[in-house]
């Protein structure tokens, strides 16, 4: 396999050796102008857990990546939005103006950490809480706190470049999807619809909660509609109701991504931003 090393600084002259040892490479090279990139050929991916430990001493970010692996031999990236594509937790910033971003953040975070194993019961809990608020603050979040991730511009163009459809799955809402699908050019979004009845919000959801069983079926049923096999399948995720999602895909990346998460993944971007995909082919 190679074993690509990145950082958000030129990689240090100081890590080549010892990453180099640690893999059981033959071969080292810079693979990026601004020194950002490594790339050791003939990587033992048994050496995992140490090369895990080093870089992550380092912070520094690393994948095993098939010889030869293009881009473009993939045909869709499925994300996620809340802590994936963009920096926030909706949910969490929606409550703020309500005076509870607490006690709904403590919630997501425990969802998210795999902690409380009902996404649904956790989605009614937190959705529940926002009952009367004026729907207004939902345009607030948008344009005042939603911001989108390091590099997501710059990876969206070169997916859409190689030839890769992009799909959009929440556990959020569809207020910010949609607003994100026509922003960004997305072709696929699934998320949840928060009931809003006179300009405020009721508490509740309409129709069936996206939730980790969800995700994964929307992939699938993406793939059929693209007729690709899910295989050709990039998904990238941070939360716990993102692993079925993930383990239904051919790569899937954990970006600054729960421990359950990262465990799980083919790899992490814990450091880079989200055009660290770009620089594994």
């Amino acid at each position: 396999m190679n074993l690509v090393i990145q950082s958000l600084e030129p990689i240090a002259d100081t890590h080549l050796k010892p990453l180099a040892a640690l893999a059981r490479s033959r071969q080292t090279e810079r693979a990026a102008a601004d020194g950002t990139v490594l790339k050791l050929s003939g990587a033992d991916p048994l050496q995992r857990p140490d090369i895990d430990a080093y870089c992550g001493t380092h912070r520094l970010d690393y994948a095993f990546m098939a010889p030869g692996a293009r881009l473009a031999d993939f045909g869709l990236v499925a994300m996620d939005m809340d802590s994936t594509l963009i920096t926030i937790e909706c949910i969490d910033e929606i409550a703020d103006f309500c005076g509870l971003k607490a006690e709904v953040a403590a919630i997501t975070e425990a969802s998210m950490r795999g902690e409380i194993k009902d996404f649904n019961e956790s989605l009614t809990r937190r959705v529940a809480l926002l009952k009367g608020l004026d729907a207004s603050a939902l345009e607030r979040v948008y344009e005042e706190r939603l911001r989108l991730s390091p590099g997501a511009e710059t990876m969206l163009a070169e997916v859409r470049a190689a030839g890769l459809k992009t799909l959009l799955v929440s556990g959020g809402f569809t207020f910010f999807t949609e607003k994100l699908k026509a922003r960004l050019g997305l072709d696929f979004t699934r998320a949840n619809t928060l009931e809003i009845v006179d300009g405020k919000l009721t508490g509740k959801v309409i129709g069936e909660i996206v939730n980790a069983e969800v995700k994964a079926r929307t992939l699938r049923e993406t793939c059929a509609q693209l007729g690709i096999d899910p295989g050709r399948t990039i998904a990238m995720g941070d939360g716990s109701n993102d692993l079925k999602m993930m383990a239904e895909a051919g790569l899937s990346v954990a970006f600054r991504a729960k421990p359950v998460v990262r465990e799980a993944a083919t790899l992490a971007l814990n450091f880079v931003g989200l055009d660290g995909l770009l620089k594994l082919f």
